[in-house]
């Protein structure tokens, strides 16, 4: 069934073209992550690991602590969860905290936390109640607060960051019924009328929708006379007229997530409400993005150490066969497998927000890779804590608790955590997100050669520039640091694992990956970018790189710094141990794969081929659309928009 006949109808080549418009074109400073990909492992960037200010430390920790009395005393996961819904008591409440203006200055009444802090009290609050973390994050990670603060006018910051920082509850409507990751195709509008817009059209998975006073609307603005026109952000009065959420949609987890359907109709805004120029919205949400990503990996953070605690008491109590189970060793590999991941995640995710706070290099790419990394782990240490739990794993705790045991949500926590593989950008976007990041240098100086738009004249042109690149690029790629037995020896201190060897792993691997990127382009050049499959495994293995490297940074900054450092090291080695059983496993499936055959398989099952394989079900799904129609016009439906006062 195709789309609402209103949808703009665009070439997958538009749609690309429109992606790459609203990318970050120049990388003026220095990535880790990029020159990883790259094959330059440049240790500098990251080793000594960054440490915040004192005074903004202190700052933190003093909010940390009043935050975690209050998740202590004021927030009951439990009942948010069996309710569906975050008691206004508690947002009320988070309120007062200053929760809402973590991350807005203090001269606009926020409390002004870094990076670092901020992630560390969504880490805390999403331990306690999933729902009310992601609350917090929808408001300020990708709400109306930080793209105020990076595009915002000095008026527009004085007027509502105040706001957003103590009352008022932001949302970010870009996803619609029909558009995903494919911006291209957006169908609310925004149509000039003099000092004004008239917006018109209907927005999906609204998160914090339902309650928002403000939110960042992003229209498509028609060309026209004194309008360049394209995807604009503004910002809306959740109260306006014609503003109608026509419905507040349940999940699977997340239950207490305030999450809906918006239509707007004529809705008036005034052209002061729009941030930045128009057609640069796209360009404003990924930018907002760059470190908005943080927040999730963040929580993934505190889903790690929560799984790692009940993995710890539970196999310690639980006997078979004459000892607790964590001593069987099919146990005790997940138990590893939990602490190792769980230290990893949060270096990785730790070493990125400091990086950002300091503002030196550019984290596009690692914030990218943290959300990438951090979901699809979090998710499997869920997956195994559910397992180490058996039935009880799969008992939900309200259940647990009435027939007297320890009321352990971990098939809450499984569920609550598989829509961070969604959200925010599937795994598969941002497989693919990453993946054009990474081969940026290479687009920049040969992209011409494969761009069939391009005149003989310009591939003649690039075919110059490009062999002055690689000319000097992949001699560099032949021999490095990591074969010389001796190099990153401070990694090696007395009495501590050594972790030196898994950073001459890593460099050797950066220049092999690197190596194995060229050969693909000059093997596939123009289809490169449809070969999905091999740049998601040359992302995941960047990833791994990516963790491996944090985890030995953050453990040699515990060890100088006297704090679990013996400990510290022994988890990193074990975590690098396993991340290259995963590397070594990828990189056979660069070359050795069913790719090709898949293919087959699923044009079989498109065109029918195999509909006797669906024989002897019964599909409970029902009937209707598989896309609900969006049609601009007046609701038909009651407002249940509630905003907290």
């Amino acid at each position: 069934m195709s789309g609402p006949q209103h949808q703009p109808k665009v070439t997958e080549r538009e749609a690309r073209q429109v992606a790459e418009a609203a990318r970050e074109q120049d990388w003026r400073k220095p990535s880790f992550a990029k020159e990883l990909f790259l094959g330059r492992f440049r240790l500098d960037l990251i080793h000594p690991h960054p440490m915040p200010a004192t005074e903004q430390a202190q700052r933190g920790e003093e909010f940390l602590a009043k935050l975690r009395d209050f998740c202590e005393t004021k927030i009951d996961g439990a009942l948010i969860e069996r309710e569906a819904r975050i008691p206004d008591a508690v947002i009320d409440g988070l309120k007062e905290l200053g929760a809402l203006g973590m991350k807005i200055d203090t001269k606009y009444g926020g409390l002004g936390l870094t990076q670092v802090y901020y992630n560390k009290a969504l880490a805390l609050v999403g331990s306690v109640s999933p729902a009310v973390g992601a609350l917090l994050s929808a408001h300020q990670s990708i709400g109306l607060p930080q793209p105020l603060k990076q595009f915002g006018t000095p008026e527009q910051k004085e007027t509502y960051l105040p706001r957003l920082a103590r009352t008022d509850i932001s949302a970010f409507l870009l996803t619609e019924p029909d558009v995903g990751s494919d911006p291209a195709r957006l169908a609310t509008t925004a149509v000039p009328d003099g000092d004004e817009y008239v917006i018109d059209g209907v927005k999906l998975w609204t998160t914090n929708g339902v309650v928002a006073d403000l939110m960042v609307v992003m229209a498509r603005v028609p060309k026209s006379e004194g309008h360049k026109g394209g995807i604009t952000a503004f910002i809306v009065e959740a109260g306006s007229d014609g503003v109608t959420v026509e419905n507040r949609n349940a999940f699977m987890g997340l239950r207490g997530l305030e999450n809906g359907v918006t239509r707007f109709h004529r809705v008036r805004v005034p052209a002061a409400n729009r941030i930045g120029p128009e057609g640069a919205g796209l360009k404003i949400a990924l930018t907002t993005l760059n470190t908005g990503r943080l927040s999730l990996p963040a929580m993934c953070v505190g889903a790690g150490k929560w799984c790692l605690k009940i993995a710890r008491e539970w196999t310690s109590v639980r006997e078979q066969w004459g000892k607790p189970v964590a001593h069987h060793e099919a146990v005790g590999a997940k138990i590893s497998f939990i602490a190792a991941t769980t230290f990893a995640l949060e270096a990785v995710v730790d070493l990125s927000s400091q990086m950002a706070d300091e503002d030196r290099n550019d984290i596009r790419i690692e914030a990218a890779l943290a959300k990438l990394y951090g979901s699809e782990m979090a998710w499997l240490i869920a997956d195994e804590l559910v397992q180490i739990r058996g039935g009880r794993g799969y008992e939900t705790a309200e259940s647990l608790a009435a027939r007297g045991e320890r009321g352990v949500p971990a098939e809450q926590l499984l569920r609550d955590l598989r829509i961070n593989r969604i959200f925010e950008g599937s795994t598969e976007i941002m497989h693919l997100l990453i993946a054009r990041e990474a081969v940026d240098a290479h687009l920049a100086v040969a992209g011409d050669i494969i761009d069939p738009d391009k005149s003989l004249g310009d591939k003649a042109k690039a075919g110059a520039q490009a062999g002055v690149f690689y000319a000097r690029w992949l001699p560099k790629l032949v021999a490095g640091p990591g074969r010389l037995p001796g190099a990153y020896g401070s990694f090696h201190p007395t009495g501590h694992a050594d972790l030196s060897t898994h950073l001459r792993y890593v460099e050797r691997t950066s220049r092999k990956l690197a190596r194995s990127t060229f050969y693909a382009m000059s093997r596939w050049q123009g289809r490169m970018e449809t070969k999905q499959g091999f740049l998601g495994r040359t992302v995941d293995i960047g990833a791994e790189l990516f963790a491996m490297s944090a985890a030995c940074v953050r453990a040699e900054l515990l060890r100088s710094t006297g704090d679990h450092g013996r400990e510290a090291y022994q988890l990193a080695d074990v975590f690098c141990r396993q991340s290259r059983i995963r590397v070594e496993e990828l990189f056979g499936r660069l070359w050795t794969n069913t790719d090709d055959l898949d293919h087959k398989v699923v044009k079989g099952v498109l065109s029918g081929t195999y509909t006797w394989l669906e024989d002897g079900i019964i599909d409970p799904s029902g009937d209707g659309p598989w896309i609900a129609d969006a049609t601009p016009g007046p609701s038909a439906r009651e407002n249940v928009h509630r905003p907290i006062r």
